[in-house]
Parts: structure tokens; C-alpha cells; sequence
């Protein structure tokens, strides 16, 4: 019993690394998109107005095809499911950059973002079964691991930008070598089966109520990240008058917070437990949109916009694995929350700009503190009471896990 516990273990371990892997590639293929997009433009010869609006397609697209991770994984096996759709994600990397316009720029992003979406549920489901099973928190560090990667991938886009690299060139490389790694990666995740007698999920279906109330923190917490990432460097500039240096380092500097908070979040998850991760999470989000909103100084914006990325950075991790232990159909609940964080994701941008057209940008991030405090009040909505029933439930799923 012993060696077979010890057994399991190893093999928990290694499933928990490839996710982790799964993970990064999935951050690489965004980062080497996004520092090409000033390049796809020009090809695509769109107006900022027009890039704006095909920039909404990658939403929609996830919006609309999350829903069918759950089918596709109860029909081809966890690993299976995961394998195709990560290659499909990574292999719609070399679609934008062939558009030769903004009709076809638009259907080019609204498959990035279905792809990205269905991948995106597939790999928290697996993650979320194997935090319950090893009965600590390993969600945070995920999405580490895909901040990582997104700094990875922009990395290798900057250099080709720098070189002058053609996109199509670029994008082709990048996604034939992550497609292989993904693959690879693929080989030591949990294959995890359906019962042969359990009903399928529905290819389209509502979120459960369960989902849109934790969705509602995720929600709050990309809200304040989408604003930040997006708009700090612009707030150093118009409205602390900072060079075009300065505030671009900001946004960077985000990025980095956002990254480290993420992979050191799961030992503090562990020791806290969500809902007080959560709750003091909100609490300095709040304090950083205070700081930003009355800094008389730079430095000190900056450093309001970290505290802004440290608050929200463990929440949408923390928000996944809620709903994966919250119903019987993790899947289903995973893609109602990853739906509406997504969908924050798009509306905030467009909101901050929108306020401050009305008024000004301070205002804008007064309504981004206003939503970090809602971190504070709602973190309840996380505690992990069903983690005894989501390891009660993994005993009902078959699983294939040949000893090889």
C-alpha cells in the first residue's frame, strides 16, 4: 500500500509539472502575438479605431466556444482533449499575421480566442483535479508559470520586432516549436476518463449560479488588472507628465509583480486559506488604486500600480479552483467563470477610456479602486468548503493511468 501510495504521489508530481509546462506554453503563444500587433497592423493596413474592434474578437471567440471544453474532454479523455485543443491554440498563432485586412484580421482573431478559450478551460480543469487531489493550493503557480511564458514569448517578439522580422516568418517558428512542446507536455498529464455510464455535458448551457457569483471576484480582480496592464503607462504620462520611458517601464514593472506574486501566491494561499488571501489581497489593491488616484509623486504611482498587481494577482487562480470544487461538472463551472473574466477583460479598457473621455483618468481608477475593495467584501464567496466533496467525486471518475 506504501509503495502504491508513493507510486501515486510521482505521478501527482509529474502531472502537476507538464500542467505547469501546459501553462507556460499557453502564456508564450499571447506574449509572441501581442508584441506583434503594431506589425499586423501595418499589414492589415486597419485604422487604431479598426485594430481596436478586431482586438474584441479574441473575446468573443473564447466567449462562445469555453462552453464546448466539457464535451470535447468527456468524449476524447482529459489528456486527449487537452493534447488537440493546446495544438490548435498554438498552431492559430501563424493565423493574424495572414490577414490581409480587417474582415479577415477579424475572423483571424475570433479563432485565436475560441482556440485559446477551450485550451485555457481544459488546462484549469486539470489543474484543479490535481490541487484536490495533492490537497494544496497549486493554482496560483499555474498561472505563474503562464505569466511566465507570456514574458517568454514577448520576449522572443521583441527581439524579432527588433530585427525587423516578418510576423508571418516569426509567428510560423514560434508556433511549430510551442505546438511540439505542448505536445510534449501533454504526455504526463492525469488522463482522466468519464464513467461510462455518466451523461455528457452539454455543448452549450448557462453557467451555474455557483459559477457566476465566484466569476463576479474574477470579475473585480481582471477588471483592475486589464486597467493597469493597459493604462498605466498612459496615467504616467498624461497625468503625471513622466517621459515615455518612465511610463512604459511601469507597465512592465506590472507585468513582473504580477508574475512573481502569481508563482510565490500558492505558499501564502496554504498558510491563509483563499478567503483571507483574498480578503488582505483586496485590501492592498485597494490601497495601491488609493495611492495611484492621490500620488503627488511618479515613484509613488508606480508604486500603487504594484500594489494594485500584487492584490489581483492570486484571485483568478483562486476563482478557478473554486469553481472546480463547487459542482459536479467542474468543466461547466470553469467555463462560466474563465466566460466572465474574460469577458472583463474586454470591457475594461474601453471602460477606463470611456470614464475618462467624461471626466478624467484619475476618476477612471477611482472606479478601478471601487472594485479592488469588492475583492475585500466578497473573498467569502471562495471558501473551500466543497474540497471534501471534489475529492469525494475524483473517486467516481475513472481514470487511466497506465503503470508504464
Amino acid at each position: 500500500m506504501a509503495e502504491e501510495a508513493a507510486y501515486g504521489q510521482r505521478q501527482l508530481r509529474r502531472a502537476r509539472y507538464a500542467v505547469a509546462a501546459v501553462f507556460c506554453v499557453h502564456g508564450a503563444v499571447t506574449g509572441s502575438f501581442a508584441t506583434r500587433i503594431p506589425w499586423i497592423q501595418d499589414h492589415a493596413a486597419v485604422s487604431a479605431g479598426q485594430l481596436g474592434l478586431a482586438l474584441a474578437f479574441p473575446a468573443l471567440g473564447a466567449s462562445v466556444a469555453m462552453p464546448l471544453a466539457g464535451a470535447v474532454s468527456h468524449r476524447f479523455g482529459a489528456r486527449n482533449a487537452l493534447r488537440g485543443l493546446l495544438a490548435l491554440w498554438t498552431l492559430a498563432l501563424t493565423l493574424p499575421a495572414l490577414a490581409p485586412n480587417l474582415l479577415g484580421l477579424c475572423a483571424a482573431l475570433f479563432v485565436f480566442g475560441a482556440t485559446a478559450g477551450m485550451s485555457d478551460v481544459a488546462m484549469n480543469a486539470l489543474g484543479v483535479e490535481i490541487e484536490n487531489r495533492l490537497d494544496r493550493s497549486i493554482m496560483s503557480g499555474l498561472h505563474g508559470m503562464w505569466s511566465a511564458g507570456a514574458l517568454i514569448g514577448s520576449a522572443g517578439g521583441t527581439l524579432a520586432a527588433h530585427l525587423g522580422s516578418d510576423a508571418r516568418l516569426h509567428h510560423t517558428l514560434a508556433a511549430l516549436t510551442l505546438t511540439v512542446l505542448g505536445l510534449i507536455a501533454c504526455q504526463g498529464v492525469l488522463d482522466l476518463r468519464s464513467a461510462p455510464d455518466e451523461e455528457p455535458p452539454p455543448r452549450f448551457a448557462l453557467p451555474p449560479t455557483s459559477a457566476v457569483v465566484i466569476g463576479a471576484i474574477g470579475f473585480c480582480a481582471v477588471f483592475a488588472e486589464g486597467a493597469s496592464l493597459d493604462w498605466s503607462a498612459v496615467y504616467l504620462r498624461d497625468v503625471m507628465d513622466t517621459s515615455p520611458g518612465l511610463a512604459a517601464a511601469s507597465t512592465t514593472a506590472f507585468a513582473l509583480t504580477m508574475a512573481v506574486a502569481r508563482l510565490a501566491g500558492d505558499r501564502i494561499v496554504d498558510r491563509f486559506g483563499p478567503v483571507r488571501t483574498v480578503r488582505w489581497g483586496g485590501v492592498l489593491a485597494t490601497a495601491g488604486g488609493l495611492t495611484v488616484v492621490l500620488a503627488p509623486h511618479p515613484a509613488l504611482t508606480m508604486t500603487g500600480f504594484g500594489f494594485i498587481g500584487l492584490g489581483v494577482a492570486v484571485v483568478v487562480p483562486l476563482a478557478f479552483a473554486a469553481a472546480g470544487r463547487s459542482g459536479p461538472n467542474p468543466s461547466q463551472a470553469i467555463a462560466g467563470v474563465a466566460t466572465i473574466t474574460y469577458t472583463s477583460g474586454l470591457i475594461a479598457p474601453s471602460a477606463i477610456g470611456a470614464v475618462a473621455d467624461a471626466t478624467s483618468l484619475v476618476v477612471s481608477f477611482s472606479l478601478v479602486t471601487a472594485l479592488a475593495f469588492g475583492l475585500t467584501l466578497g473573498a467569502g464567496v471562495l471558501r473551500s468548503a466543497g474540497r471534501e466533496q471534489a475529492k469525494a467525486g475524483t473517486q467516481d471518475r475513472a481514470v487511466s493511468e497506465p503503470r508504464t
